[in-house]
């Protein structure tokens, strides 16, 4: 039975619209189904130019046909108008990206909990596990993946097509390996949107088993928008343990709910602090928010990280404590962390985000 990344593999083969960018990547693919050997696909086309996309259309249907399994494909074009009024209003679907498995986003409803440090050490964990991994830093404003990677060179492009760069087992890509690390990034909503949907989507990013998306910091526009328009798999919540933090956590809850997207768990991040002279434990920022409001919601918890000093040295000198001492005892609460996530993409306890359709 053809999946739906059988489909995009299938349609890779397909010149869109401009004739050279394969549709999955050309924007043109709109909306794509795949139930009981029934494949159904929108392009959207230009409604002063309809029969200018038939072609599109007719090779991209042919290519679905060729599908084993797939006993019947439709694949029709549609033009962008407001939805009709519904009672029930759907969440919009995602696309998915050819050759990865699982999409998740790293989030937090405020910055300034150690989400982007989180990622990059649960992402390494992950490719200890096994997995082929790769990571996406979507914060335009404040990219923090060149630092805590070490990685300051520009990434090699041909055509439209960007070559993702390589650290500690991950492929990874920022804006912030594109312009200078003081530099402004003074852009409206619609300009960081684009910018980001190029860096999903134009990057070579290969077979991965799980993309990791570190979300800016907030429920915003760009959030919103970035939920809805790629397949999320699941997200990730980090936040510290104060009262203050664990608010704008729940909102980051509520955002994901919204979109249909289900929450793989939430990290209590700066957990506690352990003195390294006299052994004391203090809690700094309080201890068990994160863990309290997990069962509230009915999310998994996905563990403890300690505020210590070796995190914060390793990540400003781009050696994320997850590889350089990865039987240490704080590489080993990632790894746990890493092999929850893990087990539940695994069990399939994700499901697909929802897809876009126009009609």
């Amino acid at each position: 039975m053809a999946s739906e990344q059988d489909v995009l593999k299938a349609l890779q083969a397909v010149p869109g619209p401009d004739g050279k960018t394969p549709l999955p990547q050309s924007g043109a693919l709109s909306g794509l189904t795949v139930k009981d050997g029934k494949v159904f696909v929108s392009i959207t086309a230009d409604p002063r130019r309809p029969a200018a996309s038939e072609p599109v259309r007719a090779a991209a249907e042919t290519a679905i046909r060729r599908l084993p399994g797939v006993q019947r494909a439709i694949v029709s074009l549609t033009a962008s108008k407001a939805p009709a009024p519904s009672p029930r209003p759907q969440p919009p679907r995602g696309i998915a990206i050819p050759g990865i498995s699982n999409i998740i986003a790293v989030a937090s409803g405020k910055g300034g909990v150690g989400k982007s440090t989180c990622a990059v050490n649960v992402a390494i964990a992950l490719a200890g596990l096994g997995w082929r991994v790769g990571i996406l830093d979507a914060d335009v404003y404040g990219p923090s993946l060149p630092r805590l990677l070490g990685l300051n060179t520009r990434p090699a492009a041909e055509g439209r097509t960007i070559q993702p760069l390589a650290a500690y087992g991950l492929k990874a890509m920022s804006i912030g390996f594109l312009v200078d690390e003081e530099e402004a990034m003074i852009w409206r909503g619609p300009m960081v949107m684009s910018a980001i949907q190029q860096l999903l989507r134009d990057v070579a990013w290969g077979e991965l088993d799980c993309l990791i998306v570190d979300m800016p910091p907030g429920t915003g526009d760009a959030q919103l928008t970035l939920a809805q328009s790629v397949a999320l798999a699941g997200a990730v919540i980090v936040s510290t343990p104060q009262d203050l933090a664990l608010i704008d956590a729940r909102r980051g809850i509520a955002m994901f709910n919204k979109v249909a997207v289900p929450v793989l768990g939430i990290i209590e991040n700066m957990s506690y602090f352990i003195c390294p002279h006299c052994g004391g434990r203090t809690d700094i920022f309080a201890h068990g928010g994160a863990r309290h409001e997990a069962e509230k919601y009915g999310a998994p918890f996905l563990g403890e990280v300690p505020l210590d000093i070796a995190i914060r040295e390793q990540s400003d000198s781009g050696r994320p404590v997850a590889a350089v001492d990865p039987d240490g005892a704080l590489a080993k609460a990632y790894r746990a962390i890493a092999e929850k996530v893990k087990a539940a993409l695994e069990a399939g306890r994700a499901r697909a985000a929802p897809k876009i359709t126009v009609e």
